[in-house]
């Protein structure tokens, strides 16, 4: 690898116009923290997928499985940011993960990356759904395509397959959702209890991506580091201090997991 591909050490990245989504920004404690005149938004990739043996009696959603994606990610994008910053140093390169006032899938379909799902998930060719969004937005131009609206083929496989009938031709209504609602705190309605024990699935939810067709060739990971922390049976011993699932608080997986053993 060579030039800017080095930098982003073989993680999928693309260029899209600050300008065609300064309109829809996220408001959000980091919007200020957006650079003076932004011109350029770099979307990356962090594909999580682990491979088929590694979700072995799992009971969590599969972006859960490893150690909390923002400190990965962070890290990693915090890193590539730097060596922008390096090469470019006239330059500001802000990175966000997560708590973003970029539209992120917006800016990774506006940037080439994939499509955008009828799940509102962003999906990559080589990759598939199974990936974290990333931005770093800059003063400086870089060169990019003109947007294009893209969305998936429209299979409808994820509408037909979602547990609580979420997903509809406009995206998804997520008081109906199943991950939405087991990150809900307070009682759970016995429906939902009854789910999330067919899914045998204490947080979150992937049958929508399951089904995709467009998963079906997803890849593996490139980042050790979600291999390296990979739990995917969560216990009522489990430690939740970093993983993706503590910002909840202890109360609301404990009260999944007890959901799971009730018969």
């Amino acid at each position: 690898m060579t030039g800017l591909d080095a930098v982003f050490c073989g993680l999928p990245y693309g260029f899209s116009s600050f300008d065609e989504i300064s309109g829809r920004l996220i408001d959000c404690r980091k919007k200020s923290l957006l650079p003076e005149n932004a011109k350029t938004v770099i979307s990356v990739l962090f594909p999580y997928y682990l491979g088929e043996d590694a979700y072995h009696n799992a009971n969590v959603s599969r972006y859960a499985v490893s150690a909390d994606y923002h400190v990965i990610t962070g890290q990693i994008l915090g890193r590539i940011a730097g060596d922008l910053a390096a090469i470019y140093p006239e330059n500001a390169f802000v990175p966000f993960v997560d708590d973003s006032p970029i539209p992120e899938v917006r800016a990774a379909v506006n940037a080439g990356l994939g499509v955008m799902g009828r799940n509102n998930l962003f999906i990559n060719e080589t990759y598939g759904s199974w990936v974290f969004l990333g931005e770093i937005v800059t003063d400086r131009l870089f060169e990019f395509a003109e947007p294009k609206t893209r969305v998936c083929p429209g299979c409808g496989a994820c509408q037909k397959a979602c547990p609580g009938g979420a997903i509809g031709e406009k995206g998804i209504e997520k008081e109906k959702c199943l991950s939405f609602l087991s990150q809900k705190k307070g009682d759970l309605p016995p429906a939902i209890e009854e789910k999330m024990r067919e899914l045998n699935c204490a947080w979150g939810c992937d049958v929508c991506q399951k089904v995709c067709p467009l998963n079906r060739s997803a890849r593996p990971t490139p980042i050790e580091a979600f291999f390296e922390t990979a739990d995917p049976h969560v216990t009522l011993t489990t430690p939740i201090d970093g993983r993706a699932f503590a910002w909840r608080g202890k109360k609301v997986i404990e009260r999944n997991l007890k959901a799971l053993e009730e018969v």
